[in-house]
């Protein structure tokens, strides 16, 4: 996926607030779920394009990057992952990885209280 505007995908404006991007995402999820149309390839694929506007729009950070760099995120034009790597996993905070391994603890948030970063893992391009 990842082709589309997604805010044209939910029928919202870019200054949309939180609740109004829930309503309209909510609407046309009812109305294209796969299960309300009998399984169709095509309410089948709005539905994922529908989910994954949904998805970057809804979360702050990928609604700015979004905002910012478009579909191919802030690596757009850099060698990486998406652009000519073939790889089976996708880049990953390691913060991310720990709070969702530990249940929603990073173990290494205190020692970058401690000594000034914002990550005990940091690229700069």
């Amino acid at each position: 996926m990842g082709g589309g505007d997604y805010y044209k995908v939910l029928g919202v404006a870019k200054d949309a607030s939180q609740d109004v991007i829930k309503k309209a995402y909510r609407k046309l999820a009812m109305k294209w779920h796969p299960d309300k149309n009998g399984g169709s390839e095509e309410s089948s694929t709005k539905f994922k394009e529908i989910s994954e506007a949904y998805e970057v729009l809804s979360d702050e950070k990928q609604r700015r990057d979004y905002d910012n760099y478009g579909n191919d995120g802030p690596s757009a034009g850099r060698a990486g992952p998406s652009r000519g790597f073939s790889t089976s996993t996708s880049f990953q905070d390691p913060h991310e990885i720990f709070r969702n391994f530990f249940g929603g603890q990073d173990p290494f948030a205190d020692f970058d209280d401690h000594f000034g970063g914002s990550g005990w893992f940091e690229l700069e391009m």
